[in-house]
């Protein structure tokens, strides 16, 4: 067998995180990632990231996350002939991606509707902020100022310290999930029903439902969620000082919280009902704070856990991925060469992992227009007309 979406092709143009990190994930289960860049104007993960050079370079990191088993090429859709090249590559593909102004396809006659006259089952997907209708459908944004629009800032940070932006880009990357998924069920459905379909996918929406139960308490009954910090509802799951740095304990349902207080040695503390959870809030914190100061976060974690009581030291990010764990989880790919890179470069793969034929890495991530001979090639044209696009600042 092989990969799910071996045979596929997808037409990227999208750029930053969300967008091309959907179509990455498509091209790790073996899709053919055709990605599309004006020529005039890279994408701009392209120069950002961790490393000057890369960035200067048009590798960066912020780029190279999501570049892996992609071709790419350029061309200037501002250009009649630009827009028949696509055409033309439209009539090879599965899927197009684009993350544009919703309206501008339309207004250079790249729509959904334009092109599904040329393919018929083309699955055509659309990545915005805030959707392809509505009020709000012609404004942009990044992920933190989604943070900020969703009232995810507002209940993130301390009583004391608020409002504050996730440190992760996590909405782009949940947004680039979201649209896997989305792409994945519209080429399931089309195997069924023979037809293409257009996809509409919001940043603001995938958001929403990245709060969905604070979403659902709040329609009920018009609590706003507190931005409480590492307090947690229950004084037996959440973050408290140790000798040596801070331990986050996750005893959340009753059977842990028993667990935890008969390891602790302090059984008159064991509840049998929530509701005396709640009770005696106070009194819980009180004790675990003075408990959790006797040993350091690691002792603390080996201990609870091997008690099954969850419970982790919190670590770097350097910590996180020295951790045997996740080395062996298989969830990172090292590039030992790539092109327009010097020296070795590692980046994630998925989040999942297949007992056959599952997500993996084929070729490192594309220069600027790397493919444009390659493709076109492909496409029918001549040697002579690909330096007659070049010359004409078409590609």
């Amino acid at each position: 067998m092989g990969r799910p979406f071996e045979g596929i092709r997808i037409i990227d143009i999208t750029h930053v995180l969300a967008g091309p990190f959907a179509a990455y994930q498509l091209g790790l289960m073996g899709a053919d990632v055709i990605k599309v860049e004006d020529p005039n104007d890279p994408d701009q993960s392209r120069d950002s990231g961790t490393d000057h050079d890369l960035n200067h370079a048009g590798m960066g990191t912020g780029f190279l996350t999501q570049g892996s088993n992609k071709r790419a090429i350029t061309l200037n859709l501002k250009t009649e002939q630009g827009r028949e090249i696509l055409r033309k590559l439209v009539a090879t593909a599965d899927v197009l991606v684009e993350n544009y102004r919703p309206g501008a396809f339309e207004a250079l006659g790249l729509g959904y509707d334009d092109l599904r006259k040329i393919n018929p089952k083309l699955i055509y997907a659309s990545f915005s902020a805030f959707g392809q209708g509505g009020p709000k459908r012609i404004r942009t944004a990044y992920d933190h100022v989604i943070q900020s629009t969703s009232g995810i800032m507002a209940m993130t940070g301390t009583p004391e310290v608020n409002p504050i932006k996730i440190g992760a880009p996590a909405i782009d990357y949940a947004t680039g999930t979201m649209g896997a998924y989305a792409l994945s069920a519209a080429l399931f459905q089309r195997e069924r029903t023979g037809q293409g379909q257009r996809i509409d996918m919001a940043m603001l929406d995938v958001a929403m439902i990245l709060m969905a139960s604070h979403v659902t308490g709040y329609l009920r009954n018009g609590k706003h969620p507190k931005p409480n910090g590492n307090r947690m509802p229950h004084a037996t799951s959440m973050a408290y000082q140790t000798k040596d740095g801070t331990v986050m304990l996750g005893a959340s349902n009753l059977r842990q919280q028993k667990r935890l207080w008969t390891v602790l040695e302090r059984a008159d503390l064991i509840k049998r009902t929530n509701d005396e959870r709640d009770a005696d809030y106070d009194r819980e914190c009180r004790t675990l704070t003075e408990i959790m100061l006797t040993r350091t976060a690691a002792e603390w974690e080996e201990f609870l856990q091997e008690s099954h009581v969850p419970a982790s030291r919190v670590r770097t990010m350097g910590e996180a991925l020295a951790d045997p764990q996740l080395q062996s989880r298989g969830l990172l790919h090292r590039h030992d060469h790539a092109p327009g890179i010097s020296g070795p470069v590692t980046v994630p793969v998925a989040a999942f992992k297949f007992g056959h034929d599952g997500p993996r890495v084929d070729r490192p991530p594309p220069m600027f227009g790397q493919h444009n001979d390659e493709v076109l090639a492909d496409l029918g044209y001549t040697p002579a007309e690909i330096t007659g696009f070049r010359s004409a600042k078409i590609i």
